[in-house]
């Protein structure tokens, strides 16, 4: 039997029902704080997820700090990780996490063999 999903001993259903506020009370202090006060940046992401579900379009945001609500779950966003728009579909475990957190802005190095202009320690390292 699969495990059903539930934040702080609530179903998704619970969660959906409520309003932001009491869905607030249920997170930490520093994400409360957040939902509660929601900045113009926020309200303007609100306004635009209520549009974007009626018209059943993807979201593309740069608001990384916003907290993701149990009424997105389901919704793609697009999230800019500062030089391109990461998809990212929300599941019922990413609720109460902020949307920055999945949407990287650094990319592992991979480095090469050296070539032009390489630094002088690398001179001596074989090239294949």
């Amino acid at each position: 039997m699969a495990k059903q999903f539930s934040y702080r001993g609530k179903t998704l259903e619970e969660l959906q029902a409520m309003s932001i506020a009491d869905f607030a009370k249920l997170l930490n202090a520093r994400e409360r704080r957040a939902v509660l006060r929601q900045g113009t940046d926020y309200k303007l992401l609100l306004k635009k997820i209520e549009k974007a579900r009626k018209l059943g379009k993807k979201i593309r945001t740069h608001v990384r700090e916003a907290v993701i609500l149990p009424s997105w779950v389901g919704l793609t966003f697009g999230v800019h990780d500062g030089k391109e728009f990461k998809e990212i579909t929300i599941t019922p475990e990413m609720i109460g996490h902020r949307l920055g957190e999945f949407a990287y802005t650094t990319k592992r190095v991979q480095h090469s063999a050296p070539g032009i202009r390489a630094t002088r320690g690398s001179k001596f390292l074989a090239v294949k």
